[in-house]
C-alpha cells in the first residue's frame, strides 16, 4: 500500500503563492509518478500537474503553465506543488496521487493511491 498525506493549503489572496506537499509511506517512492489534482464544489476532478518517478519529465494543465510548478524530493518521499499568481477560480480541493507509471499520466483513472485532499481557498 501506498499512504499520502497532503499538507499546506490554506487563505490566499488573489495573485498570492502557496506551495502544498504531499509525504508518501509505504512503498518505495522513487517507483512512483505523481501528479495533483483538483476539484471543487459541483464540479469535475481536473488535472494540474504531474511528475514522473525520477523527476526529470513534468506535465501541467494548460491553465497552469507557467504559474505552478510540481517538484519531489525521493529522499524525504515528499512532492510539492508550487503555485504562484493564484485565481480566485482556482479555489478548490487538492489532492495528492500516486501512480505504477514510468510516464506522467493525466487522468485520474490512471492513479492508484489519492491522499484525502488540502482545501485551498484564494479570496478575490
Amino acid at each position: 500500500q501506498v499512504q499520502l498525506v497532503e499538507s499546506g493549503g490554506g487563505l490566499v489572496q488573489a495573485g498570492g503563492s502557496v506551495r502544498l506537499s504531499c509525504a508518501a509511506s509505504g512503498r518505495t517512492f522513487r517507483n512512483l509518478a505523481m501528479g495533483w489534482f483538483r476539484q471543487a464544489p459541483g464540479k469535475e476532478r481536473e488535472f494540474v500537474a504531474a511528475i514522473n518517478w525520477s523527476g526529470g519529465n513534468t506535465d501541467y494543465a494548460d491553465s497552469v503553465k507557467g504559474r505552478f510548478t510540481i517538484s519531489r524530493d525521493n529522499a524525504r518521499n515528499t512532492v510539492y506543488l508550487q503555485m504562484n499568481s493564484l485565481k480566485p477560480e482556482e479555489t478548490a480541493l487538492y489532492y495528492c496521487a500516486a501512480a505504477l507509471s514510468s510516464r506522467t499520466p493525466q487522468t485520474a483513472a490512471s492513479y492508484d493511491y489519492w491522499g484525502q485532499g488540502t482545501q485551498v481557498t484564494v479570496s478575490s
